[in-house]
């Protein structure tokens, strides 16, 4: 025979209080009185009551999930990120939906519209493209959103970002100090703003040095390995091919160390490279010099608080664009 599920009623029978107390404990309200909060907590759990969280979101039209767009789910850049807002949001009673746009601002859209009908109460993104307009259609809903990583035009939200062209900056200024006066560029579609403004890092330092930048040593595919590979590949192949190198991110890191390390071996005693992100593997890649280090869980951890604040309406007024500071990592 199957046994009765507890309901609210028996809560507050057990507690000693009434059913609108056991209510306002769920909800997390601050007025109860912290020794009745703990007696209904006590009872919750002696009796294994579980909320019927469908009916309480058909009701107060919050269901305190959070959903999280990104270009792809593979990338470790992604998962530390989305770690770090998960952290942070199941300390305020949050879950996350996760959801991949594959880099497509109509595959994007589509996610919203999904998210939007399971009812998020906010959505964090990474945008897969710098369009923005179909964003427009949630924040109508009055689902707030929050940017994290990259920004998207002709849309007002809060973002969290990073000093990308002062960490490019920095790392091309730190090849120029060790002295080469030939640094290549791999990197991604300037449309995207990490991609577009780490090659103006790059640029400003060479500049500065009053170094020429040699467009046939500069390569914008995409963010992924097999295109840090094949630009690898591509510009050796050159005659008079630099051996310095600004990689635009981890993943064509990655790619271009796995060419150096296969089919480029001639080259990789002499090839140095200074990559954006820092990741845990970053040690290991033989020909890494300098590595930019973002502090991905600060990151993460921000968006995921300007988001809450922005449900729960403790943040008002203008949305806030956030850049965090990066670190220069020396290697070898």
């Amino acid at each position: 025979m199957r046994e009765r599920t507890a309901t609210i009623r028996d809560v507050a029978e057990s507690a000693g209080v009434s059913t609108a107390t056991v209510s306002r404990v769920i909800n997390g309200d601050g007025r109860v009185v912290p020794g009745t909060a703990a007696k209904v907590r006590r009872a919750i759990a002696e009796l294994g009551y579980n909320m019927n969280q469908v009916a309480r979101s058909l009701k107060t039209r919050a269901t305190r999930t959070v959903g999280v767009i990104a270009p792809e789910l593979a990338s470790d850049f992604f998962m530390l990120l989305a770690e770090s807002m998960d952290r942070e949001l199941s300390a305020h009673g949050y879950g996350l939906i996760v959801c991949s746009s594959w880099e497509s601002a109509g595959e994007e859209a589509k996610r919203l519209q999904l998210l939007a009908e399971r009812l998020v109460d906010g959505v964090v993104m990474i945008p897969a493209t710098e369009k923005g307009r179909h964003v427009r259609g949630v924040q109508e809903r009055g689902i707030p959103v929050v940017l994290i990583d990259r920004l998207a035009r002709d849309l007002s939200v809060d973002a969290v970002l990073v000093d990308n062209e002062g960490g490019a900056y920095e790392a091309t200024s730190a090849l120029i100090g060790d002295g080469f006066r030939r640094i290549g560029f791999l990197g991604g579609s300037l449309a995207v703003t990490t991609a577009r403004e780490r090659h103006e890092g790059y640029r400003r330092a060479m500049a500065e040095a009053g170094l020429a930048v040699e467009p046939d040593f500069e390569r914008f595919g995409s963010l992924h390995i097999e295109s840090g590979y094949g630009s690898m590949a591509e510009m050796l192949s050159r005659p008079g091919a630099p051996d310095a190198y600004f990689v635009v991110n981890a993943d064509n890191h990655v790619g271009a160390t796995n060419y150096l390390m296969t089919e480029g071996r001639a080259y990789r005693d002499r090839v140095v490279l200074a990559a954006f992100d820092e990741m845990p593997y970053s040690p290991l890649l033989q020909c890494c010099r300098y590595s930019v280090s973002q502090p991905i869980a600060e990151m993460g951890a921000l968006a995921a608080r300007m988001l809450l604040d922005r449900i729960e309406g403790s943040r008002q007024g203008e949305p806030e664009v956030v850049r965090l500071k990066t670190t220069l990592i020396r290697h070898g």
